[in-house]
């Protein structure tokens, strides 16, 4: 049984983020996967307007002339959150943490999956895998996501994403569309693992972070305990000491977008102080934009 609590913030989620959900399933979701899932369907001969990458050279070679290969999209796709439960997304200094804020933006995902028809799934990660749940349709099965995500009490603080990313090449069977909602905060170098999977799969990051990650808003001395550690920092305060602090905040999040640009990801950064629909819907609109000057 739900508790009442649970219950009421998965309703007003629902209700939130179903406006945000016609706005992205209006052609913007759709189009900016459309072919991502595809089945070899025949051979045809080339037309000039053709991608020059789809070419069948062993047919070709047997015809003598330039055959490319057909194919096509499949109804659905497979879509598969990964969504990072460390104890480090329990920090927020506005009206919400950023496990809320990406509560939000995979309840926003799988809402609009789910109306295009998609399969959504499911990974919650830590230093440990926290829950699986396998792709599947319909309006219970997202519910039931949306519940996991709200209602779930990781038994682990750290972070591992390399293991999310290894953990789900070996779930994925068929190509897939995987959402990395986390903090992207993790000590181990994930560029290879991010790398081989989107090699394979459509890899999007969506990078949560908090105002105070980039800007430190006191001058005054304090003492800040790391949520997954428990390590103690001193900050001795001080003009200096702030500005060492921004260029160190500053560097991590250059060092996290390098990541993503040399693993040809696309990143999506969403601050938990503000609204999450604007950055999405750009992300789509780019996608899109791009997708249609490729073809």
């Amino acid at each position: 049984m739900l508790p009442p609590e649970i219950a009421k913030q998965i309703r007003l989620l629902e209700i939130r983020t179903n406006r945000m959900v016609e706005e992205i399933t209006g052609g913007a979701y759709r189009s900016a996967f459309k072919g991502r899932g595809i089945e070899f369907d025949e051979v045809r001969e080339y037309a000039i307007e053709d991608d020059i990458r789809d070419i069948d050279w062993n047919v070709s070679a047997r015809m003598g002339v330039p055959y490319v290969k057909k194919y096509v999209e499949e109804r659905e796709l497979t879509v598969l959150l990964l969504v990072d439960v460390s104890a480090s997304g329990g920090f927020g200094s506005a009206e919400r943490n950023k496990r809320q804020t990406a509560a939000e933006l995979a309840a926003i995902l799988a809402f609009s999956a789910g109306r295009n028809g998609d399969k959504v799934g499911l990974l919650m990660f830590s230093d440990r895998i926290e829950l699986y749940v396998p792709p599947k349709s319909g309006r219970s099965h997202t519910l039931r996501l949306i519940r996991e995500m709200l209602a779930f009490e990781p038994t682990s603080k750290g972070t591992d994403i390399n293991l999310a990313l290894n953990e789900s090449a070996g779930l994925l069977k068929k190509r897939s569309v995987v959402f990395l909602l986390s903090d992207l905060i993790d000590e181990r170098d994930f560029e290879f693992n991010l790398k081989t999977l989107n090699r394979k799969h459509d890899v999007i990051a969506i990078g949560v972070a908090d105002p105070i990650e980039k800007h430190w808003p006191s001058l005054l001395p304090v003492v800040v305990e790391d949520a997954e550690s428990g390590n103690q920092l001193y900050f001795a305060g001080g003009d200096r000491a702030l500005k060492k602090l921004d260029a160190a905040f500053d560097s991590a999040t250059v060092a996290r977008r390098e990541i993503c640009r040399r693993a040809h990801v696309d990143l999506v950064e969403i601050g938990n102080n503000g609204e999450v629909l604007p950055p999405m819907i750009e992300f789509f609109s780019r996608r899109r934009r791009r997708r249609a000057a490729r073809w």
